[in-house]
């Protein structure tokens, strides 16, 4: 029973060092988006979509952030509401005219979800529908109601694609994270994030890794038309991820046949950090956070029983093995097994700690990391319940079938 002990334990510690020196620098924070003070020949045109439901508390500030960017190009924006019931249309429309920006708005009322579509998407898609067919920009930012963007934000990430030739240029946003549950999980989501995609894998046009963060896209259009547009992932739960493995696999579709062909490389897109350009959107409670996460947990998983197992036993190993072992080891007097477990435990805290610093917790957090990892354990488990309860996918209070 010693050596079994032992021998679990030892398996988690050669995990995590296989992690932390194999496997993408994943817990590093570096890659944020930095571009030179180089003046751009040419500022594109650029068209911002927003999918908006019962965002009317949120829009005076996120909506202000948009409209005050420092952007020198053509900049419009397409708020489509939803089916709101708050007044959010009302709301986006007071803000443009506070700010004397009438005519730098458009404001688009959702039709009913049709079928075959998840709901953000096809508010989306309507937006960017009516952008390219009224301004044809050259790209298009697609970002959430709840993101209050940075004054220079835009025009970073045009220069930053630009510059690098880059097809698709995304950022997971500083996620709120104030309370206690914000602090506690918030954190340790972007973490679990880079963990399954690293960023500088994403970044690497050699890597076929592919991931975005779905509050602030920029794309070019030509490149959304070259995929098939939204419409190539309207039943995407995870439509970030989908869209960016989308446009790095280099997939072109055929608009006469619907067939799609390959070419020898991948697409050039980027991911990156941001500490400016922030989520609003609060997490008071355990809930939201819960149901954030259960929301597509499963969809990651391909909704396979198998891999959810393995996902279940696969996080008891690698998260909570290590101080288990730990403290049975120090009980029972097994030195080895305490130092084994110990060793795990401080390699797993280290490699949390960048983003318990980026975030700016408290540093002894980083030591909750099992804690954390079995709350996202019973995270996962509910997404496949409530999957095969048929609660699998929603948007904003919409519930639908996946």
């Amino acid at each position: 029973m010693r050596e079994i002990l032992f021998f679990v334990v030892l398996v988690s510690l050669l995990i995590w060092s296989g992690l932390l020196t194999l496997w993408g620098q994943f817990w590093r924070t570096d890659q944020q988006l930095n571009v030179t003070e180089t003046q751009l020949e040419k500022f594109p045109s650029v068209c911002a979509v927003i999918p908006a439901r019962n965002e009317a508390d949120l829009l005076p500030k996120t909506l202000r952030s948009l409209f005050c960017q420092n952007y020198p190009g053509s900049f419009t924006i397409f708020l489509v509401d939803d089916q709101s019931t708050d007044g959010t249309a009302e709301v986006a429309q007071q803000t443009a005219q506070t700010l004397n920006k009438n005519q730098q708005l458009h404001v688009i009322t959702s039709q009913p979800l049709p079928p075959g579509w998840s709901g953000k998407l096809w508010a989306m898609e309507q937006g960017i529908n009516k952008a390219i067919a009224t301004l044809k920009p050259d790209y298009l930012l697609l970002t959430d109601a709840d993101i209050e963007h940075d004054v220079a934000n835009l025009y970073q990430l045009i220069t930053k694609a630009e510059q690098e030739d880059l097809e698709l240029v995304s950022l997971m946003v500083r996620l709120r994270c104030e309370n206690f549950w914000e602090k506690l999980l918030i954190p340790a989501f972007v973490f679990f994030f880079q963990k399954l995609y690293p960023f500088r894998w994403v970044n690497n046009p050699k890597k076929s890794t592919a991931a975005a963060a779905g509050g602030c896209i920029l794309i070019r259009t030509a490149t959304l038309k070259r995929i098939g547009g939204i419409q190539a992932i309207r039943q995407a739960l995870i439509d970030d991820c989908a869209l960016a493995h989308a446009v790095k696999s280099g997939f072109t579709q055929s608009q006469d046949s619907g067939d799609r062909t390959k070419p020898q490389q991948n697409a050039k897109i980027w991911l990156g950090l941001s500490s400016s350009t922030q989520s609003l959107r609060p997490y008071f409670s355990l809930s939201p956070i819960w149901d954030m996460v259960a929301r597509t947990a499963f969809t990651q998983l391909n909704y396979s029983p198998l891999l959810l197992i393995g996902t279940l036993f696969g996080i008891i190993l690698v998260y909570i093995v290590p101080p288990l072992g730990f403290i049975v080891g120090a009980l029972t007097g097994n030195w080895l097994v305490t130092f084994t477990g110990l060793s795990a435990w401080l390699l797993m805290s280290l490699a949390y700690l960048p983003m318990i610093r980026f975030y700016r917790c408290p540093i002894w957090l980083a030591f909750c990391l099992p804690i954390i990892a079995l709350l996202y354990n019973l995270m996962t488990l509910d997404s496949a319940l409530r999957y095969w309860q048929g609660r699998g996918g929603a948007w904003k209070g919409r519930v639908y079938k996946v």
